[in-house]
């Protein structure tokens, strides 16, 4: 699963940004995406002869046997995978040229576009991507880049307040019980641990210090970045650890380490405990939406087109939404039985309403996102140098 952006990388593509052009969107969920300059990769035009094999770096549990034998013996295709742990690893193994396809968030898929690392893609041959992939993964702004979609969705999912009912008797309804130093389970907050959770601090400060004016928590201009930094390390005081491993993160509630903090829907379902709930807080949140990535010079284009389409149909796209623990791209697999219903009826599949409180991951750079253009906001290089003070 998705684990912690390491340091070392974090920078890698954020000075290729560009910062002309206008900016896209300020609202979560909304349709456009961005405009910057990028590279000009170009877009396949048709399909070709089937190469024989594909490479995909993927989520641990997005390319399983159960359907990659058969995509390769309906197509010939072997599929040869590659488990990444983090983003910053995905991004890493794409320049290397060794792989066709990637399974991106949002915080990695706009690095690879401003690198000229993934092509556009025709989504003319992608039949499945069609009116039953659901509205709010289409046209975002972080894999729709100048009107070209560099995307084809997979499943999204929020980060979602947990807590321990047995402790946390109440429901909360807002995130002030992690974030707040008088919280009365300070000592007992869980945090994610990766400089994308600055945006987690900028989602409540939109809320409770309008005055800051932040507007999108992925576009921080420096006195807005600072504000989060003071918020995350007034949190530090009361954190009692950090996860970036979903192990982790679930062992720590179980153990009675931690009673309230962030969290994914499907860790609150692996707890397996009744006494383990979570909300979507007024403030709203963030999330993740992964989406397939081609390469610019991909060897098996022709492959690679085949496996998006096969996954984008209703059957894959559910069972990798099932085996991951997410939200199903294919809203129509919620309609192919009872299960598949409860699944999406549990992730939220097809509530838009939901989804329109979730802030996607998106990188941040140095062009304001929201529409500003009189201030230069910060890159995702200062934001992990300044995620570095936060812990000490």
């Amino acid at each position: 699963m998705k684990g912690k952006i390491s340091v070392a990388a974090a920078g890698l593509a954020v000075a290729a940004l560009a910062l002309s052009g206008c900016a896209g969107t300020d609202e979560p969920g909304a349709d456009g995406g961005l405009s910057i300059d990028v590279p000009d990769v170009p877009m396949q035009e048709e399909l070709g002869d089937l190469e024989g094999q594909v490479d995909i770096i993927a989520w641990s549990g997005f390319v399983e046997p159960a359907w990659a034998d058969q995509f390769t013996e309906d197509t010939g295709c072997v599929v040869n995978r590659r488990v990444a742990g983090t983003s910053d690893e995905m991004v890493q193994l794409m320049r290397t040229g060794d792989y066709d396809l990637v399974s991106a968030s949002g915080d990695a898929s706009l690095r690879l576009i401003a690198g000229g690392d993934v092509a556009p893609i025709n989504l003319d041959l992608v039949p499945n991507f069609g009116d039953d992939i659901v509205e709010g993964m289409k046209g975002q702004i972080y894999d729709t880049i100048n009107g070209k979609s560099y995307g084809i969705p997979i499943g999204r999912g929020a980060n979602i307040l947990q807590y321990n009912s047995d402790v946390v008797t109440e429901e909360p309804t807002s995130w002030d019980v992690a974030w707040e130093s008088d919280s009365p389970y300070a000592g007992k907050i869980i945090g994610y641990d990766a400089p994308i959770y600055i945006a987690d601090a900028a989602v409540y400060l939109m809320a409770h210090e309008p005055d800051l004016g932040i507007t999108n928590p992925y576009a921080l201009d420096e006195e807005q970045l600072a504000a989060a930094i003071d918020l995350l390390k007034a949190q530090n005081d009361i954190v009692s650890e950090y996860w970036a491993d979903p192990a982790a993160q679930i062992t720590s509630f179980v153990g009675g380490n931690t009673v309230v903090g962030t969290s994914w829907e499907v860790l609150r379902k692996l707890t397996e405990d009744d006494k383990f709930k979570s909300v979507l807080p007024e403030e709203g949140s963030t999330g993740w939406s992964d989406a397939w990535l081609l390469a610019a010079e991909a060897d098996s284009p022709n492959c690679a087109y085949k496996w998006m389409d096969y996954t984008s149909s209703p059957e894959v796209n559910g069972a990798i939404a099932m085996n991951f623990g997410m939200a199903p791209a294919n809203a129509a697999f919620c309609e192919t039985s009872e299960e598949a219903q409860a699944h999406c009826d549990y992730f939220n599949a097809t509530d838009e309403e939901y989804f329109e409180k979730v802030w996607f991951w998106t990188t941040p750079i140095e062009q304001c996102i929201d529409g500003r253009t009189d201030v230069t906001c910060t890159n995702f290089q200062q934001w992990t140098d300044a995620w570095l003070t936060v812990k000490g």
